[in-house]
């Protein structure tokens, strides 16, 4: 046997009967020949760390719109986050990491600039709708390396379009992504926001810090263990009655404090009105967007899905130097 048929073999003599076995995954939409060191699973996730897509999250908004700290969440810290936490509870639980790890690092690749108001103002405005799970889908089948897409398996896709809240992944390890999702960002953006001070500790209700915890380190920990203990052996991922609603509680005390909150969301409308002027500017003028979404427009694909495509791929820094050079004078220049 050659390396990923050994690997293949250690999957079915210790992983979990629930787990899914990289040997028995559903396969690509184009017929590949295998690797003969790696897993279909761990192609995908190098595949996905070598996108431009992955890179890009790195100056993407989490919560705080082109935030100048150095110490906030960006997507794509938030997306390492996800990861790691969603690996340390598929390992205990005897998932296949590989297949967690590739759905956590490819979860969000479609995310607009400037996070969910990103998201908001270009489901706004485009007439089919835009949301970032399916983008995100889009991004690994349509729009990576020129049109090709990434060739990833059904298992990966699956999981990244069914991350989101009402999502119903086919796999534990999708299941694992979707709840580590909600744990790492409920964990994450309360740490900024009290790195911001518009968030204090005290602001908790003292049933919820009994029930998690008195920091954000005791409430993660108190999250990924009961997570681990309540479906260790099970074929179901979820936490127990008692904590799954303290996190509830907690996620809408986040909502109501964080999220939606004037002080942080203050330029939300500057953002989402930046993007529909330019929606509407490339939706008129399609040849001034890159060629290779000009290429897809020839191709056949709908023009205001593919305005969608540029605009979602943009990052914050970027889209705001589109904006300035489509719609702020320069000054002239010969004296």
């Amino acid at each position: 046997m050659n390396i990923r048929e050994q690997a293949e073999e250690r999957e079915f003599q210790y992983l979990s009967r629930y787990a899914s076995h990289s040997r028995e995954s559903k396969g690509r939409e184009r017929v590949e020949e295998e690797c003969d060191i790696r897993t279909v699973y761990q192609r995908d996730r190098d595949r996905i760390i070598h996108s431009k897509a992955f890179r890009r999250l790195k100056d993407k908004t989490q919560v705080f719109l082109a935030a100048q700290g150095d110490h906030y969440r960006t997507r794509l810290t938030h997306t390492l986050e996800v990861s790691q936490t969603a690996r340390t509870i598929a390992k205990a639980l005897e998932l296949n990491e590989d297949l967690v790890e590739a759905i956590a690092l490819g979860h969000d690749l479609g995310h607009t600039p400037f996070g969910h108001a990103g998201e908001a103002a270009l489901n706004e405005i485009c007439p089919e709708g835009f949301a970032h799970f399916k983008q995100s889908v889009r991004v690994v089948e349509r729009l990576e390396k020129n049109g090709e897409g990434l060739n990833l398996t059904w298992e990966v896709r699956d999981g990244m379009l069914n991350h989101r809240t009402s999502g119903t992944p086919h796999t534990l390890e999708g299941q694992v992504v979707r709840l580590c999702d909600k744990i790492s960002y409920i964990h994450h953006d309360m740490d900024d926001a009290q790195r911001a001070g518009i968030f204090q500790e005290d602001d908790i209700p003292i049933t919820i810090r009994v029930t998690l915890g008195d920091s954000c380190k005791e409430r993660l920990n108190t999250l990924i263990h009961d997570t681990i203990r309540n479906s260790y052996g099970k074929d179901k991922v979820e936490m127990t009655p008692e904590i799954a609603e303290a996190m509830r509680e907690l996620r809408t005390l986040m909502f109501r404090s964080v999220y939606n909150n004037p002080v942080a969301k203050k330029e939300e409308r500057k953002a989402r009105t930046m993007l529909q002027e330019m929606y509407l500017y490339y939706s008129r003028h399609p040849e001034q967007m890159s060629r290779e979404y000009q290429k897809l427009i020839a191709e056949g694909e709908n023009r205001e899905r593919v305005v969608c495509d540029y605009i979602s791929g943009m990052t914050d820094q970027y889209a705001m130097a589109k904006f300035k050079e489509i719609f702020i004078p320069s000054a002239w220049a010969v004296y």
